[in-house]
């Protein structure tokens, strides 16, 4: 796992990681249902779509849109198991522990804050 500082400046020099936004929609949905509950749906995408050791679909288990947290998993690499592993050297082939999955989900948690506290 990463520091949460040096991820996102690698991140930051990411032309594709850099050019996901909420768009207004998913802004709503945030703001209407609260950054908790949003990330408790967070908590239960990681936990069914991440976290088993093999995954049947994998780099393909996340949509680009359609939540909030989607949008922030493509923002963040936190997207499928190959990603996992490029950005935040978490390998594939084997169960995430429940650590790494509240890592994913306070990596999803930043992303989200820093976005509402600065949208574009």
């Amino acid at each position: 796992m990463r520091e949460i500082k040096e991820l996102f400046e690698s991140l930051q020099r990411s032309k594709f990681r850099t050019g996901f936004r909420l768009n207004a929609k998913d802004q709503r949905y945030l703001q209407q249902k609260g950054l908790s509950v949003v990330l408790d749906h967070a908590e239960k995408f990681i936990a069914e779509r991440l976290a088993p050791a093999d995954i049947a679909n994998d780099g393909q288990q996340t949509p680009m849109r359609g939540h909030p947290v989607f949008v922030a998993q493509h923002a963040t690499a936190t997207c499928c198991r190959g990603c996992l592993a490029k950005w935040h050297r978490l390998p594939a082939g084997r169960a995430l522990t429940l650590e790494e999955q509240a890592y994913i989900v306070v990596i999803i948690e930043h992303w989200l804050q820093r976005y509402l506290s600065a949208p574009e």
